[in-house]
């Protein structure tokens, strides 16, 4: 059962946004996924409550219990883990990548995000796990931004992945009602590239090619 974990040491670069979307996106694909809440501001948590605990299922985990609990998840039939983890927390964010398959670096293409890079890049070169950064919320038409910011990652020993997740207001109107962009704008600019990365996704993890159905969305 493939992990997924989603760190970053800077706050509001997209975290929960991108673990709440890619175990979406699996559960629409017809895996069955869970997502592992280890933030103690439960903002994962918080959306599940909201759209009143339709999949995919939001667990909140103690990073300390991560193992342990993705083994029972898997005993149970999970087939997708994703984990997100708060800002700041570097005994969070070690946990997390020590059980995950594949670490997702979030970042916005500005300058004080890419610096705070460093530190999650460190880590995933520690314990020996393929990481990629995984830019966010900035301009959906900046294609020199981003080559620029995917070579000073790239430096850092952090590759960036090839599909960016720019800032759409679909993000905003979707959480605030408990739902994903593919829920809210199935047609949508956001809702393709979520359904992009996933399939990159599953690509690096070795997963069979996710099959979306017709798009129209569960809610």
């Amino acid at each position: 059962m493939p992990t997924i974990a989603i760190i970053s040491q800077k706050g509001g670069a997209g975290k929960t946004t991108l673990a709440l979307h890619l175990a979406a996106a699996a559960q629409d694909a017809g895996a069955v996924s869970l997502i592992f809440d280890t933030d103690p501001q439960a903002t994962a948590s918080q959306w599940a409550a909201w759209r009143q605990d339709a999949p995919p299922e939001v667990i909140d985990s103690p990073p300390p219990r991560l193992a342990a609990k993705a083994a029972q998840a898997a005993a149970q039939g999970a087939e997708l883990i994703v984990i997100d983890t708060p800002p700041h927390a570097d005994s969070a964010a070690r946990a997390a990548v020590e059980v995950a398959d594949l670490v997702l670096i979030p970042c916005r293409p500005s300058a004080f995000d890419l610096a705070a890079i460093q530190t999650s890049a460190k880590l995933v070169q520690l314990l020996r796990k393929p990481a990629f950064v995984v830019f966010t919320a900035g301009a959906p038409n900046a294609p020199r931004i981003y080559q620029e910011a995917g070579e000073l990652v790239t430096g850092f020993g952090t590759p960036p992945c090839p599909i960016i997740l720019p800032d759409r207001a679909a993000y905003r109107h979707a959480s605030a009602e408990g739902r994903t962009v593919m829920e809210l704008e199935p047609a949508g600019k956001a809702a393709e590239e979520v359904r992009s990365i996933y399939t990159w996704t599953c690509r690096q993890l070795d997963m069979s090619t996710p099959k979306f159905g017709n798009g129209k969305g569960r809610r």
